[in-house]
């Protein structure tokens, strides 16, 4: 049997489906219906999470612009793609800027995200079963850190050093008996939940004592040091990696910094091609104009104004009941310890999410508690900081957090009761006198 000849089909170009024309509401209802949903919650709610911040305008259009379509394998004038010559440009900006903004010789912008980064240094480093030291998770470390979850403790041999009991700070002279006891080729410093002022010489001074490469992974407070309102780890560090947004308000992606014009080469070939393929364009467009944003002097205010109002926060939790972990802050953020108030971080975070207090919790050092449940909350200061709010501001929301604590100390976690609804009318309001993104 013979097939019947196919019908002929009119030419169809994509303007004739609206493809070149159609905005987002139109082209894709759903999406367009969770992207308006999302920009409402962040508009009328306090965003609390020390790993979160406020893109500006500029930084969002750079991450939807039209470079989103552009491949660029390879490094600036070394691609592997044609038509790259704009793609140039633009890495070319972010990595001059990233050197300027944290005084380095080399800078690479190309990773995706956190992890990314921190795989291209092990890959760049270490071989699989060297030994790496990092702060322990319970004491606020990273997973990418030598969790036993993560390929860093699957691939490689960690060690973990962590906080004194009596006081929660990093024991410098067991950081030192540590590595001494065993050697490790590598020492990260750095942390997604410790408070106080990092010992960058301190590090470097074990380091040097055992023959290790010291990393510092400045994801937290990368807009702290670029701001001037904590020290810098260079020139102490061999190698520095960081996250570009959290506070330093850029776009979610990565950065590997460095001095030693002999890691160039093995960190470049680690990034690209040992982990990733193109690198995404459009991100790297985005953090180069977070780190023009940056280099600004305005931003120098913003950072101190983040550093002034944690301790305004952190102040007033303890005056409201809490215990902030050792004792305050000295950074953008602080974990709250809820055991006296028989409270778990799980039922906090969702009470504190219905009055829309947006919070995570968090595990405290030497929790007893799973990381599903933990015994705290952590909290941070750079998207509010970013809204405007102030000391005062921040005052408030610390009344407002214990509040909703005790209303779930008092009244148990299940629905929502009139403390959540007098906090959630007090928020409302900070919102309102602070918008996000007016007219969007």
């Amino acid at each position: 049997m013979t097939a019947s000849a196919a019908p002929a089909l009119a030419p169809l170009g994509p303007a004739d489906t609206g493809f070149w024309t159609d905005s987002l509401a139109a082209a894709d209802p759903e999406v367009y219906a969770a992207v308006r949903h999302e920009l409402a919650r962040q508009q009328d709610r306090i965003e609390l999470i020390a790993s979160e911040n406020i893109a500006s305008r500029a930084v969002l259009e750079a991450a939807g612009s039209v470079f989103t379509n552009k491949y660029a394998e390879g490094y600036p004038g070394k691609r592997y793609y044609g038509g790259c010559d704009y793609a140039d440009v633009i890495e070319t900006l972010a990595i001059e800027r990233a050197r300027q903004l944290f005084g380095c010789a080399f800078a690479n912008v190309q990773p995706n995200s956190g992890s990314q980064m921190n795989q291209a240094v092990f890959l760049a480093l270490l071989q699989p079963g060297d030994t790496f030291m990092g702060l322990d998770l319970n004491s606020g470390g990273h997973l990418t850190h030598g969790s036993p979850v993560n390929m860093s403790g699957k691939w490689f041999n960690p060690v973990s050093y962590g906080v004194r009991r009596e006081d929660e700070r990093i024991d410098m002279d067991e950081v030192l008996a540590i590595a001494k006891a065993n050697r490790p080729k590598l020492i990260i410093a750095g942390g997604t939940a410790y408070s106080r002022v990092w010992d960058w010489e301190g590090f470097r001074r074990v380091a040097d004592e055992v023959g290790a490469v010291l990393m510092v992974d400045l994801s937290h407070i990368a807009g702290l040091v670029a701001g001037g309102a904590h020290p810098s780890p260079f020139p102490h560090a061999h190698v520095v990696t960081t996250t570009t947004h959290k506070s330093l308000r850029g776009p979610r992606s990565g950065l590997i910094l460095w001095d030693d014009e002999g890691l160039t080469k093995p960190i470049n070939m680690a990034v690209f091609p040992g982990l990733q393929g193109g690198p995404l364009m459009h991100i790297v467009a985005a953090k180069a104009v977070a780190f023009r944003e940056a280099l600004r002097p305005e931003f120098k205010l913003y950072a101190h104004a983040v550093v002034e109002n944690a301790r305004a926060l952190a102040a007033s939790i303890e005056e409201h009941g809490l215990r902030v972990v050792s004792g305050g802050t000295d950074n953008h953020s602080m974990l709250v310890d809820l055991t006296a108030r028989s409270v778990t971080g799980k039922d906090a975070e969702k009470a504190l999410d219905r009055a829309w207090l947006t919070t995570n919790k968090n595990g405290i050092p030497f929790d007893t508690r799973s990381p599903f449940v933990t015994s705290g909350i952590r909290l941070g200061t750079p998207a509010g900081t970013t809204r405007g709010f102030g000391v005062a501001e921040f005052r408030a929301i610390g009344r407002l957090i214990a509040q909703v604590v005790d209303g779930v100390a008092t009244a148990g976690a299940g629905g929502e009761g009139a403390v959540e609804e007098s906090v959630r009318a007090e928020v409302a309001g900070l919102c309102a006198r602070f918008p996000v993104y007016p007219g969007m």
